[in-house]
């Protein structure tokens, strides 16, 4: 009882100081960069947390392995978004989702191995990155809603607290594979494009440089959980999360757009 009451403050306390300070950073430093903060397993990464917590540490490792499998299907969101974002947010947005079903279900069937799968996850985000348009930053950016913030913690935070509540239901694999629904990635796109297609795209190339970080958290997760336990696994795999969320800071400045798409 008291190690379920601990699960449930946890959820509802780090979820949402997570996902506040990497919007509030986000806007501080551009578009892109809130893409790539939230490349970040700010969700995925604490519903893992759980699930170990509450499932056990072998249904945590299966999990991380949905997860691993679900950056693909981020890399196919990302790709539908851009390419159809002159449409408008809401057919981008919708072929967006539809693109990473596509390709999350089959995942989600197969029989995958960490080792087979990391390999195809990096090339697979490197493809995608290469075939995103370019994007650009607003002219003049307009400041958020008062609500905005708050929508953002509280939807994040029902993700996480719901995903984990039907985790027995759903297997390890599928809680793995629907926590990498990047659902406040598209809250960020969407409202970018306000602005115009060219401030979404960006959101969404800096969120795949940003899942370089994620599936290299994912691999070590999965590759430490059974082996050195639960506090081990999840220090040794945020080191490496943020080891490579740093290299990849040099590429994203380097390769920020100033054309407008």
């Amino acid at each position: 009882m008291v190690g379920r009451v601990t699960s449930l403050v946890l959820k509802l306390v780090v979820t949402p100081v997570l996902i506040a300070g990497a919007s509030l950073a986000g806007r501080r430093w551009g578009q892109a960069v809130s893409g790539w903060l939230v490349g970040l397993p700010l969700t995925s990464g604490p519903v893992a947390f759980f699930l170990a917590l509450d499932q056990g540490a072998g249904f945590a490792a299966g999990a991380a392995v949905g997860s691993l499998a679900g950056a693909i299907a981020e890399g196919a969101f990302c790709l539908a978004y851009g390419h159809l974002a002159r449409r408008g947010a809401g057919v981008a947005l919708a072929a967006a989702c539809v693109a990473f079903a596509a390709v999350a279900l089959p995942l989600q069937r197969a029989t995958l191995s960490l080792g087979g799968l990391a390999p195809l996850v990096f090339v697979a985000l490197a493809v995608a990155l290469a075939l995103m348009p370019a994007g650009s930053a607003p002219a003049r950016p307009s400041p958020p809603p008062r609500w905005d913030l708050p929508a953002r913690m509280v939807i994040t935070t029902a993700l996480v607290i719901g995903l984990t509540a039907a985790a027995p239901v759903l297997g390890p694999k599928a809680s793995g594979l629907l926590a990498t629904f990047p659902l406040y990635a598209a809250i960020l796109t969407v409202f970018a494009h306000a602005a115009g297609p060219g401030p979404a795209v960006q959101v969404l190339r800096g969120l795949l440089l940003g899942l370089f970080s994620f599936a290299a958290f994912f691999v070590a997760l999965g590759a430490l959980l059974e082996r050195v336990g639960l506090a081990a696994a999840f220090l040794g795999a945020t080191v490496v999360a943020l080891g490579v969320q740093a290299a990849s800071l040099g590429l994203l400045l380097a390769t920020r757009p100033s054309s407008r798409l």
